[in-house]
């Protein structure tokens, strides 16, 4: 419960900062979101500029609104975006750069844009991931980070894990503020998934913490009320693995 508590405090101090500091950017108030910021296409610049990004094919971006000029990076630069729909709802899209007009990639880029041009598409037919990017609340120099507090990246990450399109050895970014970084271990869960590079509007880290990884999902941490309001969990569920609880 401490480190619960202890979490939730980082998150509402980060948030207040950004806030009183005129960081935020829309939407706001960014309490209980993943916080836009001041210099997002800064810190997307240093991270589609470095060579990690330049060999990936297929790079799968949080919805949310500081990663839309990552989104938007990825497909001017001729790479198949995927992104999950908000709240794992309706599953995942697919953008193919080659079938969306390079006029309509910032467009496209934005949720509203990405449910128009995008694809939905079963996680079966997804080529593996090269690189994903996380939103973060807040992020530790060694790697943990702390998302809004609904575990939806971590979702996303355990059904990709589960259909064989990401694994331990795929890299996890996320662009943050330079508030937004840490210099102090952040407790995990057990469901939870570190990163290994942050990028912020003046520069890019290594994180030098040890690697988590969950392999698949945790089910015995995930209520029933969870499961039903994601239809791809409630068929993993049901296809799979309905006898693990």
């Amino acid at each position: 419960m401490l480190a619960r508590e202890f979490r939730e405090g980082i998150r509402r101090r980060i948030w207040s900062l950004m806030e009183s500091e005129n960081i935020a950017l829309f939407p706001r108030p960014v309490y209980g979101r993943i916080p836009n910021f001041v210099g997002a296409e800064e810190a997307t610049y240093k991270f589609v500029h470095g060579e990690l990004f330049k060999k990936a094919r297929v790079v799968k971006v949080n919805p949310d609104a500081p990663q839309r000029a990552v989104r938007e990076a990825v497909l001017r630069a001729g790479k198949v975006l995927i992104m999950p729909t908000p709240r794992i709802s309706k599953g995942f899209l697919i953008l193919d750069p080659r079938k969306i007009p390079g006029y309509l990639h910032r467009e496209a880029s934005t949720i509203a844009g990405a449910l128009r041009y995008g694809t939905l598409i079963d996680p079966d037919d997804i080529l593996e991931i090269d690189i994903i990017v996380a939103g973060s609340v807040a992020v530790s120099i060694y790697g943990e980070r702390l998302g809004k507090g609904e575990g939806y990246s971590e979702l996303e990450y355990a059904i990709l894990s589960e259909y064989g399109k990401v694994s331990e050895e795929t890299p996890i970014v996320t662009t943050v503020h330079d508030v937004q970084v840490l210099d102090l271990h952040i407790p995990l869960e057990p469901w939870d998934i570190t990163v290994d590079y942050i990028h912020t509007p003046s520069k890019s880290i290594k994180c030098i913490g040890r690697r988590q990884r969950p392999s698949g999902i945790l089910w015995h941490y995930l209520e029933r009320e969870k499961i039903e309001s994601i239809p791809l969990l409630k068929k993993l569920w049901t296809t799979r693995y309905s006898d693990h609880l």
